[in-house]
């Protein structure tokens, strides 16, 4: 099937968890579209993957642990003086964390889980925004996830995670909502990628049951509806949740 292509020409893109799944995924479309991309991540694939993507366009690979502020404000001054400024972020890092019931659940792993999955968010959000708003232009696309929409059992840190990122998306798109910045997220079920390794196997398939779809999304369905996202045509939806569930959520 041919892509859609959407004019990223010239764009410059932060995509965080970018050394594999969604975000490396996102990051090639992107590149085919003309954009450049910084991709940040804490993978060891990072180098690799940065080395891989750069036969196709203009990508920086930049160590960033999303989950502490003066990293992710360090490199994006480094976006920021070697590109001239920011035109797209996809907050798309996370982590699963362990299956458990939430009374059970250890309390340094489910901070941990809201530390990347929630504080990250805000924190590269907080450091992009101002140079978005100086240019008066910006795409903002988070990474929810059904989870935040439903819930799911034993998986109530990075549920309510994921329902974080909705809330704060709307407040955002809402506070930018007079600059020509689109704020947006997507609710993807999920994605045949590396974070089912944190999972049981009883559990993957219990998510793969609640998707009348009958499987799981490929990151290529999620990079093409982010591609949309991202590019200029998207002007006037903000603060607005793609629901990316194959039919297991309609709202």
């Amino acid at each position: 099937m041919q892509s859609t292509q959407f004019d990223l020409g010239g764009r410059r893109a932060i995509i965080t968890g970018g050394a594999q799944g969604i975000g490396k995924a996102i990051a090639e479309r992107f590149l085919a579209s003309g954009a450049k991309v910084a991709l940040w991540d804490v993978d060891p694939m990072l180098e690799e993957t940065a080395s891989e993507l750069g036969g196709a366009g203009d990508v920086i690979g930049q160590k960033v642990d999303v989950s502490n502020f003066d990293a992710v404000k360090a490199a994006t001054d480094e976006v920021v003086a070697q590109w001239g400024g920011v035109d797209i972020l996809c907050a798309n890092a996370g982590i699963a964390g362990p299956t458990s019931t939430l009374w059970e659940y250890p309390i340094d792993q489910w901070l941990a889980v809201q530390n990347v999955n929630v504080n990250g968010v805000f924190y590269c959000a907080r450091a992009v925004v101002p140079h978005m708003i100086a240019q008066n232009y910006g795409r903002i696309i988070n990474t929810a996830s059904i989870a935040g929409k439903e819930g799911n059992p034993n998986a109530s840190a990075y549920s309510t995670s994921k329902a974080a990122v909705i809330g704060m998306t709307k407040s955002l798109g809402k506070e930018l909502s007079q600059h020509n910045i689109s704020v947006n997220c997507i609710t993807p079920v999920t994605a045949d990628t590396r974070i089912l390794d944190q999972m049981s196997e009883e559990f993957i398939e219990y998510m793969r049951s609640k998707i009348p779809r009958g499987r799981f999304i490929t990151v290529a369905e999620i990079a093409a509806t982010v591609s949309w996202m991202a590019s200029e045509e998207n002007g006037f939806t903000t603060a607005g949740i793609y629901d990316l569930s194959g039919g297991r959520a309609t709202y």
